[in-house]
């Protein structure tokens, strides 16, 4: 099957896409008073949140584009945002873990771009609040892109194509690292999935015939027996909350040494207490943003949308396709001191996961969202200064 290509969307056409999402997470979801609901339902996504502080055009979009193609905007030029949000592999990596820049080894796996305009937390341990956030976060990251602000824009600076662009979409005489970002934030928020290719999002919009057999009793186990809604619920099959799930550690997390060292270094610099530095060999996700030891091992609700083409799967990619997450699930998680008490063994049988793990892929589009690479613009020099007589 080819995969369908996405020119950029009209910012019209974009705030009016529709979307919609979903995943699990333990027992049968209860209901409140009146029978209704006690959590939101699974439903097609609004329109894409335009920032009064960051207004999208077809402009800002064009050159956010560019800059998430664009490999300058990293410490040694290696690591554009594009390196670990890949078109086509479902806008992350591919990997259990993310690359990390060189000479370092990332310890997360690297999520999807795919619909993060609907997020009001990033990263797994949710430490930031929004696309403008995230984008510098990333790209001057250590463990990222590592790239010096002041550096990087010094590069656009002496790109003329983007001193022009800037100039048009931002008013400013020279490109700066902060409109950048903003700029990329705008791109990222046209990555979004086209409702008219998603099983479950026709299938809300009216489409009786749009879900088959196994996939109409998986979205009957994930909305009862199963109690996936309980945290997977809502327009992005997401509660956007913590829980702590007792995923298991990959087999070298403990053993290697150099994902140990940028572990380590980067929890520091979180202001963990020195023990916890020392001894840092979990990760403890939310807990380094609240310093709170409830929050150990937490790590925050993904959407459950396009999850054909965004595994590996879980804050460290432990497990390899949706068959295994489910198990795992049915199995009520793994071990952990403070494991969510939703978690409950889901007794399950083995057609009744299929199901479940059909329905969860009718959650995807019909074909990958892939775009085609921009043409990035060359260096050329600054135009040459008179003599001053």
């Amino acid at each position: 099957m080819n995969p369908h290509k996405l020119t950029l969307m009209t910012v019209g056409g974009l705030l009016t896409a529709m979307l919609s999402g979903v995943m699990f997470a333990a027992p049968e979801a209860a209901k409140g008073a009146a029978d209704k609901p006690a959590f939101p339902p699974l439903a097609p996504l609004g329109a894409v949140s335009d920032p009064v502080d960051n207004r999208m055009t077809p402009e800002k979009i064009a050159l956010g584009k560019q800059l998430f193609w664009d490999n300058r905007l990293s410490g040694d030029g290696s690591m554009p945002c594009v390196s670990c949000h890949l078109p086509t592999l479902g806008w992350g990596d591919g990997g259990q873990i993310s690359r990390g820049y060189p000479g370092t080894k990332h310890w997360r796996n690297s999520q999807t771009v795919l619909n993060s305009a609907f997020y009001n937390k990033y990263f797994w341990e949710g430490g930031v609040t929004s696309l403008e956030g995230q984008a510098p976060a990333a790209a001057e990251g250590a463990v990222a892109g590592n790239g010096d602000p002041s550096v990087m824009e010094m590069r656009l600076r002496h790109i003329p194509e983007y001193v022009t662009a800037f100039k048009q979409v931002f008013g400013s005489e020279w490109p700066r690292m902060n409109d950048a970002y903003r700029a990329i934030a705008s791109f990222e928020r046209t990555v979004i999935s086209d409702a008219n290719k998603v099983p479950f999002d026709r299938h809300a919009n009216g489409d009786a015939s749009a879900l088959g057999e196994p996939q109409a009793r998986g979205m009957q186990l994930f909305n009862g027996k199963a109690g996936c809604i309980q945290c997977h619920n809502g327009p992005l099959a997401s509660n956007q909350k913590f829980y702590a799930l007792g995923v298991p550690d990959l087999k070298d997390y403990q053993d290697d040494n150099l994902l140990q060292i940028t572990h380590r270094w980067e929890i520091y610099q979180k202001g963990v207490p020195e023990s916890e530095y020392r001894d840092g060999k979990t990760d403890e996700g939310y807990y380094y943003v609240t310093h709170n030891p409830k929050d150990k091992g937490k790590f925050r609700v993904p959407s459950l949308r396009e999850l054909k083409y965004t595994g590996p799967f879980m804050h460290n990619g432990a497990f390899k396709t949706l068959p295994e997450v489910v198990a795992f699930y049915n199995a009520g998680g793994g071990k952990a001191g403070n494991k969510a008490e939703l978690l409950k063994p889901l007794k399950l049988s083995e057609d009744e996961q299929k199901d479940l793990a059909a329905f969860l892929e009718a959650l995807s589009m019909d074909e990958p969202l892939v775009m085609d690479a921009p043409t990035l613009p060359p260096y050329a020099p600054l135009p040459a200064v008179a003599d001053k007589e």
